[in-house]
């Protein structure tokens, strides 16, 4: 028994494999240096096939937005799809509060395009200035209808809706169809005479959109029933957003004839006139029309609409 434990316990040497099964024709002997060998064989190692989700093999979408990136190139949108416009309105919010503080506070010698868009016209702050505008007058407007009949026992306060639907007529009217008409304008001076600064349609409208912006405290004013105040309002409001759109476009016309650059400049600081005396005249008519329309209306014992006139 001692003898056998010895034995156990004594480290035995095998022989190799080759020499066991030396005599076997058909054995095959796997070696661990050969396969630590393979392992490290790029030649021998078995590519893996890339994975895949089904979700991305299905998707027409993504694999065209894959495509578009890898090539480097990006497909525009035509101009009649959403697509299109939304670069438009994809603006950060300092952007937006700059150029509106940029437009409140014009410089001499400043211009409003190379100052603060950039070559980067957005449509977001022209569209909600222009519709806050909008909401502005029409609602002032029934407040200052009804501050000034306070009081009248014959009246009695209905309100104006329809106001909104005039006030966005003339004011959407205004900053897209002027811009229009001005951008053609240029387009067709430009092929006559070759100008040093030239503005894009959207540049055009970003300014008109923009300008508009000091009209909203304004308006806010007209409130109060007193023609004075109102008044230097308007005057205020004029000089602002009227020296924003001349130092603008000013640059893009002085190369052509006096004459014509003239008449464009003038032509454009009329229209910002009469958009700022029609909105007064008609949304806030004066204190004497009105109380004469309400003792009309007292005597005939019939309710009419009354009659604006300007002061």
């Amino acid at each position: 028994m001692a003898a056998n434990s010895d034995f156990l316990l004594q480290f035995q040497e095998f022989d190799s494999s080759e020499s066991h099964l030396g005599g076997i024709g058909d054995a095959t002997t796997i070696s661990i240096e050969d396969t630590a060998a393979g392992s490290h064989n790029p030649q021998k190692q078995r590519r893996s096939a890339p994975v895949t989700s089904f979700e991305e093999d299905n998707d027409p979408l993504a694999n065209d937005d894959k495509t578009e990136l890898l090539s480097g190139q990006k497909k525009s949108a035509p101009f009649w799809t959403f697509e299109y416009y939304q670069r438009f309105f994809d603006v950060e919010t300092h952007q937006v509060r700059r150029r509106i503080l940029g437009s409140l506070l014009p410089w001499p010698g400043k211009n409003f395009v190379h100052l603060y868009i950039h070559n980067n016209p957005d449509l977001y702050g022209p569209f909600w200035i222009c519709a806050t505008l909008v909401f502005v007058i029409a609602i002032c407007g029934n407040i200052s209808d009804f501050l000034v009949f306070l009081g009248e026992p014959q009246y009695k306060y209905v309100p104006e809706f329809r106001k909104v639907t005039i006030a966005a007529t003339a004011i959407y009217s205004y900053a897209w169809l002027v811009p229009l008409a001005l951008w053609g304008l240029l387009v067709w001076r430009n092929s006559k005479v070759m100008n040093v600064v030239s503005y894009s349609f959207l540049e055009i409208v970003c300014v008109y959109g923009y300008s508009l912006a000091v009209y909203i405290p304004a308006v806010v004013l007209w409130i109060i029933p007193y023609e004075a105040v109102r008044w230097l309002s308007i005057v205020v409001a004029l000089c602002l957003s009227g020296s924003v759109l001349v130092l603008t476009f000013w640059p893009a016309v002085r190369d052509d004839q006096p004459r014509v650059a003239i008449a464009i400049m003038t032509a454009v600081v009329a229209l910002h006139v009469l958009l700022a005396f029609g909105c007064k005249a008609y949304f806030f008519s004066t204190l004497e029309v009105k109380h004469t329309a309400v003792d009309a209306v007292a005597g005939h014992g019939t309710k009419s609409p009354p009659t604006t006139k300007i002061q």
